[in-house]
């Protein structure tokens, strides 16, 4: 990808699946990385990895569900580095709360939305900022085909989340573009790491699960290297004139 090289990116929640995989496509772009996560053993198996790939990643132990946490590990990451050109906001997930709406409580719904919506709207508070300073940059929240069509295996509180930060992504594009930051939203659809493979076994039958992949027009669930490089796409310089956009990595299962 043209233009990431020697640049300096920062991921909310990456300590494993998709974040990890998204930290280490980014490094091997010539990208400097660092990671945040509240899982500390998840960290040291992201840096170990690198390490092993001599790839440049850091890492720092913060949660996405604090303000000041992540606050403190942006403004960190840029102070080592001189530089912050690319925030993701990686940190998400349906926290196993219910599925069926009358059975999620208040609780529910907060821990949630704390997570995915005020996850991305703290880290970009923390960011944006800085990327003004630097003269532009690029932001990738995640958004998910439950926030655009409906999911499977995750509840209301999850989709409404997620629906939330495309429409909070569009809102940023406009305004932060004249400042030469692009604001996208990624919409994964399933996405096979062990924690949604438990999930999506716990909450579909065998049948339903080879009907549902046997309805993709690609005819399997992503990767997590599916969605880094889409990721590594968006934060280059080949994406330099998109903007706001909602982008659906599903596989065809469900199109607009």
């Amino acid at each position: 990808m043209r233009g990431l090289a020697g640049k300096t990116a920062f991921l909310t929640g990456s300590g494993a699946g998709i974040g990890r995989a998204t930290a280490l496509r980014l490094a091997q772009e010539g990208m400097h990385v660092w990671v945040s996560d509240r899982d500390a053993a998840a960290l040291d198996g992201t840096l170990q990895e690198a390490e092993r790939l001599k790839l440049r990643v850091d890492a720092l132990q913060a949660d996405s569900g604090s303000e000041t946490e992540i606050a403190l590990a942006i403004r960190t990451a840029f102070e080592a580095a001189g530089r912050l050109d690319v925030l993701v906001n990686n940190a998400g997930g349906s926290l196993h709360t219910p599925y069926r709406f009358a059975e999620e409580s208040d609780e529910d719904w907060h821990r949630v939305m704390n997570l995915n919506l005020m996850g991305a709207v703290w880290a970009c508070r923390a960011a944006l900022p800085l990327m003004q300073r630097g003269g532009g940059g690029r932001v990738i929240n995640y958004g998910s085909k439950a926030g655009r069509y409906g999911s499977l295996i995750a509840g209301p509180n999850y989709a409404a989340a997620k629906g939330a930060v495309a429409s909070f992504t569009r809102q940023l594009a406009m305004e932060y573009g004249p400042d030469g930051i692009t604001v996208n939203c990624i919409n994964p659809g399933v996405v096979l790491t062990p924690r949604t493979s438990g999930l999506w076994a716990e909450r579909r039958s065998a049948a339903e699960r080879e009907r549902i992949v046997s309805e993709i027009p690609l005819r399997r669930h992503a990767g997590v290297d599916d969605i880094a490089g889409v990721v590594a796409f968006l934060a280059s310089d080949d994406a330099a004139f998109i903007t706001g956009v909602s982008l659906d990595v599903n596989g065809g299962q469900a199109m607009a």
